[in-house]
């Protein structure tokens, strides 16, 4: 039994593998494909949000504006922190009738255009943004019709009901009424900073009356620009927040009608005063207060104190004994020889460890037989190439060759290689040059003689 078990738990273990790595892969797969339509959404939802905010409705224009006459404005999307006392004014625009609600996406190209809602906002968040700095809320005014055919038609003017709604929803105030243009064109009278009296321009203008808003633009009977009560029916006191019923005051399409451009520089320059102007497109809250963000424990000055004396003479140390090992270790191993890489050179470096090991064993009679060997051998290499140097490479191939081309200088080849044949393995160190000498003399003569 102990056998049957000891060999099919492996088998088991094996077939489990296979099963446990396509788990992993799936695992993987499932994951990248989560991450691709994660970017995917944020991207297209990033594109839609451009082709917003450059549209007609859009605000685009107004940063642009702004940023020319020396107003420090820009537009955001999410993604970083804001440092809120920086934020001079947050401008706010709702794309959203329904407030805290999915927006149910449109189906049919009829249905697109009488969307109401471009993207959602929740209450919450717009909340908390009214609560840290000063915000200006854009309610919606138009549908998406009017920013894909550019057509400005009361037809595509969002219902009032949800209208009432959504400003009921941030300001809780229930005697918003929205009021609504019986004109082309409605002028709203305004006085400047310097006191010169302008007049901004509404087509179409979606005004509103409230018996807890106090107008900027407008009158208590139709007003366009009011400051209302962000937590209206609370005891404790109310935040107030700025309301801009009809967003044609301040977007692309209005901004280049009367004096709506000069009025949204002074009036917006006015309300943040020398600190930056936000168009917040965001869906959530990204403002810090960086006085209420917890102090760091630890610090750089922490780190650098163990640099400083005392340990700064055993950083020294440390450093002169590292640069003295580094120096030492170059010049006993050194940088790497380029014959010792060359090819060939382990057939050299073996050849030079036995002549070595010869030498050193006094075989010198031993050592010159090789060494003629060799000699021969390369000999027949430079004289007919590598190709068939095979044929001339031993001592009678060559002695015949030597023969046939050299008769003189062969005999005399065949008497130095008899004597080095003849000679004892241990033979004195003079007897050995010698007849290496003679052996070159021979071999140079024939060389040069071919």
């Amino acid at each position: 039994m102990s056998d049957t078990r000891a060999t099919s738990s492996p088998k088991g273990a094996a077939s489990q593998g296979p099963a446990f790595q396509g788990l992993r892969l799936e695992t993987i797969v499932i994951a990248a494909v989560c991450v691709i339509v994660l970017a995917a959404g944020w991207y297209l939802l990033a594109q839609r949000q451009q082709t917003l905010r450059r549209s007609p409705s859009g605000l685009d224009g107004l940063q642009i504006w702004l940023a020319s006459n020396g107003v420090g404005a820009q537009n955001f999307s999410g993604g970083w922190l804001l440092d809120q006392t920086s934020v001079g004014l947050l401008i706010v625009p709702v794309y959203d009738t329904v407030l805290n609600e999915d927006r149910k996406a449109p189906t049919t190209k009829e249905e697109l255009l009488a969307q109401q809602d471009e993207y959602d906002l929740t209450t919450s968040v717009i909340s908390i943004k009214a609560k840290k700095v000063p915000t200006l809320l854009v309610l919606p005014k138009w549908r998406s019709g009017m920013r894909l055919t550019g057509l400005a038609h009361p037809i595509l003017n969002v219902e009032t009901k949800r209208l009432k709604e959504t400003v009921r929803k941030l300001t809780g105030d229930g005697s918003f009424t929205p009021v609504l243009s019986k004109t082309p064109f409605t002028r709203f009278p305004y006085q400047a900073q310097d006191d010169k009296d302008l007049s901004a321009e509404v087509y179409a203008a979606q005004m509103f009356r409230s018996n807890l808003c106090t107008p900027l633009l407008g009158t208590k009977d139709a007003m366009i620009l009011a400051e209302c009560p962000l937590k209206a029916g609370s005891d404790e006191k109310d935040d107030k927040v700025l309301v801009l019923s009809d967003p044609d005051l301040l977007n692309n399409h209005g901004l280049r009608l009367g004096d709506n451009a000069t009025v949204a520089l002074d009036f917006l320059r006015s309300k943040a005063g020398k600190k930056n102007i936000v168009i917040d497109y965001s869906q959530s809250d990204w403002l810090r207060d960086p006085s209420a963000e917890p102090k760091r424990e630890r610090s750089w000055d922490d780190l650098r104190r163990f640099f400083g004396p005392p340990f700064l003479t055993l950083w020294i140390g440390a450093a002169l004994v590292f640069g003295l090992s580094l120096w030492r270790s170059a010049l006993r191993y050194g940088p790497i020889r380029s014959e010792t890489t060359a090819p060939g050179a382990s057939k050299n470096l073996a050849v030079r460890a036995r002549a070595r090991l010869m030498r050193m064993s006094g075989q010198d009679g031993a050592l010159v037989g090789d060494y003629a060997a060799a000699r021969l051998s390369a000999t027949a290499d430079a004289l007919f190439g590598r190709v068939n140097a095979h044929r001339y490479a031993s001592e009678d191939g060559f002695l015949k060759f030597a023969d046939r081309r050299h008769p003189e200088q062969a005999t005399r080849l065949r008497a130095v290689l008899s004597r080095i044949r003849q000679f004892p393995a241990r033979l004195p160190a003079s007897e050995a040059i010698q007849l290496i000498d003679e052996l070159e003399q021979v071999l140079e003569q024939i060389t040069n003689d071919t």
